[in-house]
């Protein structure tokens, strides 16, 4: 009897114990069930750890320049699969380039797909850029043209991006699109002549007064510093008038120089920064030609004294057009010094695609001094026409596709 009294005692003395193993048991499966889930709070706490997927681009995707020039080519009319965005589905677009939102009536000019002779440029698919990109930095360094490029390769990523995983962050003189998922940033540098000058703050620049330090470029470059893809640009900057005051050597004896020596000079102050600073085992460089201006009208059309306003259009028919605005000399001067460089950096002539697109430019309806015209300003489009800054969607978007391209060719396979 006395052995079974004590026999009871025991057994009640492990309920306790069971009890506290039952609740650490439930509480562990409790917390292990909701890491499973993106609304736990321990995935808000810490995030989750996600496997990086591999990238792997098809021989499709990859474009062979030994049988395709992907710059030679043809608009062609594709109202199914352009444009890549809206205005309305992307809200980091300026006021600058959002043509129709700012009264533009036709809508034509978003519709138009760029088709190379002889291959097809890779379908852009967002999410394959995305894990390339994943755990590095892409900037865009140059003036508002470079900017709307900036823009547009935002807007083709961002709709299949979650809310509260991508940020646009404006630290003077950067734009900074942060992808939290990828670890990853889409990034903008205000630049205009890619050496310093007295232009560079990113909002309040003087257009009228150019002063460029052809010979320094430090206060720049220690942004650019570790960037793993870098996009260069500078042209309509340099193309106010013939001549451009500038410094070369002492900062204070002030010359002025003829534009296309200032630019080789500017270039070649670039050239020795890339050479000395860049890491071609794990960064990758673009230069972009120069983008078109539409400015005379009898250039495409005899006879006429007009500019790009009221074109819907492509120039067609003509496929070695090149309007006055574009540079033969200034174009000379970027492939002979890129051609010089011991580091590469790969040239992506944007230029005579972009000469046939007359129709693409925000004309009147852009900004002007930072405000969208007025009435009166817009009954004068020949005087107020904007025939320099495109569009968005447009054609920067195709630039962007074959940056793309590009960037999918350089990429390597994990096997």
């Amino acid at each position: 009897m006395k052995q079974q009294v004590y026999l009871d005692r025991k057994i009640q003395s492990l309920y306790p114990l069971a009890l506290a193993a039952i609740l650490v048991l439930g509480t562990a499966r409790l917390v292990f069930d909701s890491l499973k889930s993106n609304d736990s709070y321990v995935f808000k706490l810490y995030g989750r750890q996600r496997t990086p997927q591999v990238v792997v681009v098809s021989p499709e995707d990859r474009v062979d320049e030994s049988r395709c020039n992907v710059f030679e080519g043809k608009w062609v009319w594709d109202n199914v699969s352009y444009p890549l965005y809206t205005e309305q589905n992307c809200p980091h677009l300026v006021k600058q380039v959002t043509c129709q939102r700012n009264g533009r009536p036709d809508s034509f000019y978003k519709n138009w797909r760029w088709q190379p002779n002889g291959c097809n440029l890779p379908r852009f698919d967002a999410l394959k850029l995305l894990q390339i990109l994943r755990g590095k930095r892409l900037m865009f360094v140059g003036d508002s043209v470079q900017r709307s490029q900036f823009e547009s390769f935002v807007c083709m990523v961002q709709s299949i991006l979650p809310q509260g995983k991508k940020s646009l962050q404006r630290v003077p003189p950067r734009k900074i699109y942060k992808i939290q998922e990828f670890d990853a940033s889409i990034e903008y540098y205000w630049a205009p002549f890619i050496v310093e000058s007295i232009s560079d703050h990113a909002t309040n620049h003087t257009v009228l007064k150019r002063l460029v330090k052809l010979d320094s470029i430090a206060k720049h470059g220690k942004h650019w510093e570790g960037v793993d893809f870098l996009v260069f640009e500078s042209y309509v900057w340099w193309r106010y008038k013939p001549t451009i005051n500038a410094t070369y050597g002492h900062p204070d004896d002030v010359q002025e120089y003829n534009v296309t020596t200032a630019y080789r000079l500017a270039l070649n102050t670039w050239a020795n920064w890339i050479e000395t600073t860049i890491n071609p085992q794990t960064q990758k460089v673009f230069f972009m030609s120069m983008s078109p201006t539409h400015l005379w009208s009898w250039e495409w059309k005899p006879a006429s004294n007009e500019n790009c306003f009221s074109e819907s259009y492509p120039i067609q028919g003509s496929p070695s057009y090149w309007g006055s605005g574009s540079s033969l000399e200034i174009m000379d001067i970027i492939q002979d010094v890129l051609g010089g460089l011991k580091v590469n950096v790969t040239f992506l002539n944007i230029t005579q695609l972009s000469e046939f697109r007359k129709d693409a430019h925000t004309t009147i309806y852009g900004e002007r001094k930072g405000k969208l015209l007025t009435k009166e300003q817009r009954s004068d489009p020949k005087k107020f026409a904007d025939c320099i800054h495109w569009c968005l969607p447009g054609v920067p978007d195709t630039w962007n596709e074959i940056l793309y391209a590009y960037l999918l060719k350089t990429h390597q396979n994990l096997t």
